[in-house]
């Protein structure tokens, strides 16, 4: 089990619309595209949602939970944290 895993994310206010990217991700549409269209969080975004590397407890538990989780290449479902709702992508 790795301590360290580097994962990009995709930040917004509602479930709704975290539904709605998840689908345009299933329907073959690029994650990190998507990151910088949509995410609130500004400072990934602009790196296609990209998080870096981060060890567990970094984020906050929700987020940590499934991040921890995910297989290499895998995205989660919408995941509700203090700042909205996230789709978390594994990438190592």
């Amino acid at each position: 089990m790795s301590n360290k895993i580097k994962c990009s994310h995709i930040l917004v206010e509602k479930q709704s619309e975290a539904l709605g990217i998840l689908e345009k991700i299933k329907n073959g549409e690029k994650f990190g595209r998507l990151a910088k269209e949509f995410s609130k969080d500004t400072g990934s975004g602009k790196r296609d949602g990209s998080l870096g590397y981060f060890t567990r407890g970094k984020m906050v538990k929700p987020f940590d939970a499934v991040a921890f989780k995910l297989h290499v290449g895998e995205v989660s479902e919408p995941v509700k944290t203090e700042f909205g709702y996230h789709i978390i992508k594994r990438l190592g």
